[in-house]
């Protein structure tokens, strides 16, 4: 078997990404925690809203510089997630480790160029990075290798050599046994099933509703509430005939203002909730009510009220020819 962090790194040390925008960087800084990984992008985000903005790269260099600093004094395993490809910026992060004692790792992420260029098309304007400076970031990764050892890294290795695939896949596998309970926690029990549709962030606003009359049988009631706005929904157990979950949401009556019923519809993402909180789905086309039935029910209770008035159809009627003679 190969071993996790083959070849030998240290389980903790400074690690150094090198490489041109588009190299690949950042998807090998994923296979890290979060927690460890300093991503100059997203510094520069925290400091501006905007992770592409480059006149924040001075201030977002000095917040790195200074959780780098904390982080090698409590001797904690750090990944920098830049280009790094200038000499005096490498230089100030192996002084940095070697202050606390901490071993140095070089990683050059030597990606083609045509790859990293070719790359830069998909992005956001505000992240796409000009082809001569990425050209030139790519010629000084190159010729920075010769040099990584005399700056102070104990250890030199080309991104292709790690094998990263299995500690990332085995700390994803992780977290789902633990959301799962299967480690021997209580895990998310019933809230799984939320976080499966709405995502993580929902959890801290659900609350499951017990004894709620909207529902019967096994299914249950959940509301979404932060402050006065809220959402009611209900966990539906059977909603295809075939066993399978799934969630609608509570809206208004489309068809009668002061209709006493339950108006659902299907709410498949965090997308249906805030569609849902604005408005946009009161005239969802599966959406169904508990007394006027859904659309092609209403449908029919027209074109009956129709059928049972031909003397109120004759008016209409006539008053249309008389427009058209006028």
């Amino acid at each position: 078997m190969t071993s996790l962090l083959y070849p030998d790194l240290p389980e903790n040390g400074l690690i150094v990404l090198i490489g041109a925008s588009g190299a690949g960087k950042s998807t090998l800084a994923r296979t890290w925690p979060a927690s460890q990984v300093l991503s100059l992008d997203d510094l520069r985000g925290a400091v501006s809203d905007d992770p592409g903005d480059q006149g924040a790269t001075g201030d977002a260099a000095d917040v790195l510089k200074l959780i780098l600093e904390r982080r090698m004094a409590r001797k904690l395993n750090t990944v920098i997630d830049a280009t790094n490809v200038e000499q005096s910026v490498r230089v100030e992060l192996v002084m940095a480790a070697k202050r606390h004692g901490m071993p140095t790792v070089a990683v050059i992420v030597a990606t083609p160029l045509p790859v990293c260029l070719e790359r830069q098309g998909p992005r956001p304007a505000n992240r796409r990075v000009p082809e001569d400076v990425v050209r030139a970031q790519h010629q000084a990764m190159v010729a920075s290798h010769q040099r990584l050892a005399a700056e102070g890294f104990n250890t030199v290795v080309f991104a292709d050599a790690l094998y990263r695939l299995e500690p990332f896949l085995q700390r994803l596998s992780q977290v789902r046994e633990a959301d799962l309970g299967r480690d021997g926690s209580e895990g998310l029990g019933d809230l799984w099933l939320a976080r499966r549709f709405f995502g993580p962030e929902i959890l801290p606003l659900w609350r499951w509703r017990p004894g709620s009359d909207l529902v019967t049988g096994r299914d249950r009631v959940a509301e979404i509430r932060l402050g006065q706005q809220y959402l009611t929904l209900a966990l539906r157990e059977d909603v295809d005939g075939e066993g399978d979950f799934g969630f609608d949401i509570l809206l208004p009556c489309p068809f009668d203002p002061e209709c006493d019923g339950q108006a659902w519809a299907p709410a498949y993402s965090v997308t249906c909730l805030f569609r849902a909180l604005t408005g946009a789905m009161d005239n969802d086309p599966d959406l169904v009510c508990t007394v006027h039935g859904d659309g092609v029910d209403q449908e029919a209770d027209d074109h009956d009220l129709q059928d049972d008035d031909p003397e109120g159809r004759a008016d209409l009627e006539a008053q249309y020819a008389d427009a058209v003679r006028a």
